[in-house]
């Protein structure tokens, strides 16, 4: 009977080894695969940014599926007081940030640095200007493509409006700050695009990285507007594209990956194939 009784226990305490791991730590193991990272990053603000921004936006959520990237085409200086009122994680600017500005709280981190083209209509016969005319043109001095070897035309002069990064960039960097007498202030970089496609005797100005087909970029100064020649300083117009984050806020999980992958040298690439030279 005792060898019988001695049988069962053996084969009862077998038993609960398989089932329930007899003579080990019986505690909860963490599971060895942690869940993937979801959620969201939004961005917003300049116009200029949005071939860059959304190139990166979505070879980032090829890589992050549970992540969701949003890009509000606002103009720099609403996506600038968009993330310093909390709507949005990363701002987006075509201009650096000013002293107020940064006093005020705000962080810059440069992405890229973009051409700001100089366009007009393909039928136009002007090909090239220099810094000084693409001033006197703005302020009002010359009035005539005549003037500058081109038709008999009244020039019209095509803008952003007042906040745009785009803006700020060309007038100061041709010294026409507050003095250019627009035709028409327009609300994105798409828009000046266009009018200047449809219209023969209009010139405009827009972010390099967005030119299409349907407008000629002039040279300045005898310098072509690209990416080289951004590079190298050589082509006179240029800026930078900006992140703009509160100082000593941090970025929520989705946000800080989606920021430091966009800054990484792994980016560099597709900011390039979008039309701008990468930072870093």
């Amino acid at each position: 009977m005792k060898k019988y009784i001695a049988i069962l226990m053996a084969i009862a305490c077998a038993a609960a080894l398989l089932l329930t791991g007899c003579g080990q730590n019986n505690d909860p193991q963490p599971n060895p695969q942690p869940s993937e990272l979801t959620g969201s990053v939004s961005t917003d603000g300049s116009t200029s940014m949005q071939k860059v921004i959304n190139t990166l936006g979505e070879a980032f959520m090829n890589e992050n599926k549970g992540i969701t990237f949003t890009y509000n085409p606002t103009g720099s200086g609403s996506g600038i007081k968009a993330v310093q009122e909390g709507r949005c994680d990363i701002g987006l600017s075509s201009r650096a940030l000013k002293a107020e500005e940064k006093e005020a709280g705000l962080k810059e981190t440069v992405l890229a640095y973009d051409g700001i083209a100089i366009i007009v209509n393909p039928e136009n016969p002007v090909s090239d200007l220099t810094l000084e005319q693409i001033a006197d043109i703005y302020t009002g001095k010359i009035t005539n493509w005549k003037d500058l070897g081109g038709n008999d035309a009244e020039i019209v002069l095509i803008g952003r409006e007042a906040g745009s990064g785009t803006r700020d960039g060309f007038e100061s960097i041709t010294g026409t700050t507050d003095a250019c007498q627009y035709r028409q202030e327009l609300t994105s970089t798409g828009d000046v695009i266009t009018t200047v496609a449809q219209n023969p005797d209009a010139i405009g100005y827009a972010s390099l990285a967005s030119i299409k087909d349907t407008v000629k970029a002039l040279s300045v100064g005898g310098v072509v507007p690209t990416e080289d020649s951004v590079k190298d300083g050589s082509y006179a117009i240029q800026r930078p594209f900006v992140l703009v984050t509160v100082e000593g806020k941090a970025l929520s999980e989705c946000a800080q990956k989606f920021f430091e992958y966009i800054t990484s040298s792994e980016a560099a690439s597709l900011i390039s194939a979008a039309g701008a030279v990468a930072a870093n």
